[in-house]
């Protein structure tokens, strides 16, 4: 059980979703169960050993205590966007996950005025990174398009967007890959949640103040990875590979 456990912390699962993941590939063997709490002390309480300095490591955020969310409303600079369509239009199917193919996106800033694109579906919280060489409407619009291309026709449907300039050419885009954008109210961040949680996750891997553009793509595809195989919480510890 040990080395079970070790080996999904290693992938930077959180203790929560380890808990969550053995009821669920073991549900007939009760020897398998152990809480996030034990598993929390067990990190924390015994600190002597180079494994649980390596386990310790990829806990979220860096943190050694947990703290409650809050919720935040992100002062943005932002401009008007011809033809934007509110968040409120979208459809119910978007709202209540049921059916694939609904995206959340935005863009995590470093230094040096870098950036990247994040993408999460909304049905099975499966994360995209996306590499961008600027913010500006053609450079993010460009990328973006090509990797919704890669996507099958079922998994495009729709995404949300917070009320930022680099979509400013929604329409552009939505011709290109059939992908219908909403944008969010104005300083209303948490309206696309899902992609506001992934992003500080996100944090794990790229620190603020991090220079993003020394990342390669490949380099976005690994972490990306390492976030689809881990289970969720929500929906019911699946992994957000799995569920896709």
């Amino acid at each position: 059980m040990q080395r079970i456990v070790a080996s999904k912390l290693s992938l930077d699962c959180s203790p929560e979703q380890v808990s969550g993941w053995l009821k669920t590939e073991f549900p007939d063997d009760e020897g398998t169960r152990v809480s996030h709490e034990t598993i929390y002390r067990s990190l924390f309480i015994q600190t002597r050993g180079v494994l649980k300095k390596e386990l310790i490591g990829p806990l979220r955020s860096k943190r050694l205590m947990r703290r409650s969310q809050k919720a935040r409303a992100e002062g943005q600079s932002r401009g008007q966007i011809i033809g934007a369509i509110s968040i409120g239009e979208r459809p119910a199917e978007v709202e209540d996950r049921a059916i694939p193919g609904h995206w959340e996106g935005d863009l995590i800033t470093g230094s040096s005025n870098s950036h990247i694109v994040t993408l999460v579906e909304r049905h099975s919280r499966f994360t995209a990174l996306v590499k961008v060489a600027s913010k500006d409407t053609d450079t993010v619009l460009s990328a973006l398009t090509r990797q919704v291309r890669k996507l099958p026709a079922s998994l495009r449907r729709s995404l949300t967007w917070v009320r930022g300039l680099e979509m400013a050419k929604h329409k552009t885009f939505t011709v290109a890959t059939n992908v219908k954008v909403y944008f969010c109210d104005p300083q209303s961040t948490w309206q696309r949640g899902t992609n506001e949680n992934t992003n500080r996750l996100l944090r794990q891997y790229f620190p603020k103040g991090t220079d993003l553009s020394s990342y390669a793509q490949s380099d976005l595809d690994k972490v990306a990875l390492r976030l689809n195989q881990c289970p969720r919480k929500t929906p019911g510890f699946e992994t957000p590979a799995s569920r896709l």
